[in-house]
């Protein structure tokens, strides 16, 4: 019997042990502070951004540097060759990233499709900018369908011409070409004619802000969650107003058959200034409120809507 008891005792213990080793290594992450930068991220990136142009321009900037850093080094005579082996990995991960964004806007078209039904159902507050959207959502609806078709032929996976409309109804025989330069820059086309429209509509939001805080100013006067409010609409026109001011030039570039710079390093210049407005814009539009520490009981814990970017 005190054998048995022994036995069992020993069971016992090993039983407590195991589960105490269980507990500090399965249950490890219970010594991890929760982190609102964790949070945060998580929220951005699980919505449309910027991060990957961000990323893929960086790395575009990163590659020459890498390039122009091996050739001093190699006059220096630190290192034997004068070109780095770290860009050539880089360019290529660049190049997937660019590839990965052009295959995510492949269902670009249902969100303006959407968009351009609830326009006319909620239209924008002044008849200006109802006009200025309209044609803007017009514009998305030439540039995605050009631009599918570039992918999918810049990766042999549709032939180099397509059936007409009369050679499929028996009527002809004609084909339609579908040449890949061609297609990118109607694409482009129509994706700077959306840019141009950008500024009025920028323009006109311009003069509801200024016309809602005069409004404000007249009335009971600016209290501090007015002053905050108005603090955030003017923060993010004006980074609006970057993000298209950088993707003007690229728009024209890109239109062009010569383009318009000789060097592309412009090119991502104006990219990676896009990519950080873009990424600044998102990080800004998914943080959470201030949590206010006492609350009137009427008070409505309605957010104020942010507009997303339709490209």
């Amino acid at each position: 019997m005190t054998a048995v008891k022994q036995g069992y005792s020993y069971i016992k213990g090993n039983t407590k042990h195991s589960e105490c080793y269980s507990t500090i290594t399965l249950g490890s992450f219970s010594n991890v502070p929760s982190s609102e930068t964790l949070n945060h991220l998580v929220r951005y990136l699980s919505t449309w951004s910027g991060s990957e142009y961000l990323i893929q321009h960086t790395l575009k900037l990163i590659v020459p540097f890498l390039h122009w850093r091996a050739q001093l080094q190699h006059r220096a005579g630190i290192r034997k060759d004068a070109s780095s082996h770290a860009a050539p990995s880089l360019a290529s991960f660049a190049s997937i990233v660019s590839d990965a964004r052009m295959l995510g806007r492949f269902w670009g078209l249902l969100p303006i499709i959407q968009w351009m039904i609830s326009m006319e159902r909620n239209p924008p507050p002044t008849r200006t900018l109802h006009t200025i959207e309209r044609l803007q959502g017009w514009s998305m609806l030439g540039f995605y369908p050009f631009e599918h078709l570039y992918y999918l032929r810049s990766h042999d996976l549709i032939p180099a011409s397509l059936p007409s409309l009369s050679a499929i109804l028996g009527r002809s025989s004609k084909r339609i070409s579908l040449n890949e330069n061609k297609l990118i820059l109607w694409s482009c086309r129509f994706w700077l004619l959306y840019i141009l429209l950008q500024f009025a509509h920028l323009k006109e939001d311009r003069k509801l802000l200024l016309t809602r805080q005069r409004n404000l100013r007249k009335g009971k006067g600016l209290s501090a969650e007015d002053k905050e409010d108005l603090r955030k609409r003017w923060d993010s026109l004006g980074n609006e107003l970057v993000a298209n001011i950088a993707n003007l030039p690229l728009a024209l570039h890109w239109s062009l058959e010569s383009g318009i710079f000789t060097n592309d390093i412009w090119v991502t210049i104006f990219s990676l200034i896009n990519g950080i407005a873009t990424f600044r814009g998102g990080w800004r539009a998914t943080s959470l409120p201030p949590v206010k520490a006492v609350e009137s009981p009427n008070a409505s814990n309605t957010a104020d809507t942010v507009e997303e970017t339709k490209y």
